[in-house]
């Protein structure tokens, strides 16, 4: 099992998922993926770049980037209002900047939940305690990975193929609407839309469960 404790560090990537504390969806319709979008561009967008995600009924894996230490300081100061000659000291004084990191995914996790317990009238945690989360070391991992995150919903029954999944990333890739997520970096990386296409296809979810074991 990935060490819950690994830091998240500065230009950095990472594979994050969490799932629901219990036998509940955590996406129950069609509004509750778009808000946590919202939510998610609104906590994560500052601090970290995604690459991928995929959201799930009952849980949602993420590929992000940690963004600078002077990109994430200048998020710090405009939130805490920090004086603008403020240095790394914010960061220590915040209890460190992987602290800094892992709050505002935490603040994404509790804002979500605390909205979805208002509209269906439930009390309680929806998500489990700690979100994982594990740091992507090899190119060999980076796209095998981003396979694993769009072939989720192929794995788990739901489609016949990720393009037929409405909640991930995969679609934004051969859209020419405007996204935040960084597609132009990752179809280099994997040398196309083509060579994408085939990343995906010879990939086989029996082959990723044994590489990414217990991480659904």
């Amino acid at each position: 099992m990935p060490n819950l404790q690994i830091p998240l560090d500065t230009g950095q990537f990472y594979h994050i998922w969490t799932h629901a504390n219990g036998d509940e969806n955590i996406f129950r319709e069609e509004r509750n993926y778009l808000f946590f979008l919202e939510k998610y561009i609104h906590h994560i967008s500052p601090v970290a770049d995604t690459f991928a995600y995929c959201l799930m009924p009952n849980h949602l894996h993420l590929m992000v980037r940690i963004k600078s230490e002077e990109d994430v300081l200048e998020f710090v100061k405009s939130k805490k209002k920090l004086a603008p000659t403020s240095t790394l000291q914010g960061f220590q004084t915040l209890g460190g900047f992987g602290k800094v990191i892992s709050r505002q995914f935490s603040h994404l996790f509790n804002s979500y939940t605390q909205a979805y317990n208002k509209v269906y009238d439930r009390k309680g945690s929806l998500f489990i305690p700690n979100f994982k989360r594990k740091h992507i070391t090899s190119d060999k991992y980076y796209l095998t990975l981003l396979a694993y995150i769009h072939l989720n919903p192929v794995h788990h029954g739901f489609v016949a193929h990720p393009s037929e999944w409405r909640h991930s990333s995969w679609q934004a890739y051969f859209s020419d609407k405007q996204t935040r997520l960084h597609k132009d970096a990752v179809l280099e990386w994997s040398g196309g839309k083509e060579a994408f296409i085939r990343l995906h296809e010879d990939v086989r979810m029996e082959k990723l469960k044994g590489i990414f074991e217990n991480e659904d």
